[in-house]
């Protein structure tokens, strides 16, 4: 069973079609027993880092959620999910994250207009072709150079040892983070059309 944690920060429609559609016994909770009852975790998110990170600690979850990965429990956080997974935001304030992903969480019109790149929309949505390690077992059913889907304003920085997918949207863009048994995509899985359901497929056999 996949727990998908609700902290009341975005729509869960997608994300429990898709994993239904693969066959997965899923079940969107904010109970501490489904979650180390479950087999794999996602955290979704979408919405400002601040206030997800408040309702996520105002949950009462996270200590079971660092318990529950540190015992090896595949967990993958989506868009704001990820970002929630990294040291630090640095989205309107300096924000503390969970620590799971080294780095922090920068603005992207910012590092744009310091690379001197104009004339490109934040936020970056759309579809973008993905740049992966290649025996990452998160992309085993894709090919590279498949399209993903964005939607956000500000992504991950200095993570590169951490980095296993990226985009190019002017400036490289961080797809997708690994650290051991937690892993993290920026982009919307659930709404990647046949190469988002192969990702998800791919957690699923984690």
């Amino acid at each position: 069973m996949i727990a998908i944690i609700d902290y009341g920060v975005g729509n869960l429609f997608s994300l429990t079609a898709s994993l239904k559609y693969l066959g997965s016994e899923t079940k969107i909770t904010g109970n501490i027993e489904d979650i180390k009852a479950a087999d794999r975790i996602i955290l979704p998110g979408v919405g400002a880092f601040e206030d997800a990170a408040a309702k996520l600690r105002a949950t009462g979850l996270v200590d079971t959620i660092m318990k529950e990965t540190s015992r090896g429990k595949p967990l993958l956080g989506i868009c704001l999910g990820m970002q929630l997974l990294f040291e630090e935001s640095r989205e309107y304030g300096l924000h503390k994250g969970l620590g799971l992903i080294r780095g922090s969480i920068e603005s992207i019109n910012d590092d744009l207009q310091k690379a001197g790149i104009a004339g490109l929309k934040v936020p970056h949505i759309g579809w973008n072709a993905l740049s992966f390690k290649e025996d990452e077992p998160l992309f085993k059913y894709i090919e590279q150079g498949d399209c993903v889907y964005y939607v956000h304003s500000f992504y991950g920085r200095g993570c590169s040892s951490q980095r296993i997918a990226s985009s190019m949207y002017g400036i490289e863009i961080t797809g997708a983070v690994r650290n051991g048994n937690v892993y993290g995509t920026q982009f919307h899985p659930e709404k990647s059309g046949e190469v988002g359901l192969n990702i998800l497929r791919a957690f699923m056999e984690l």
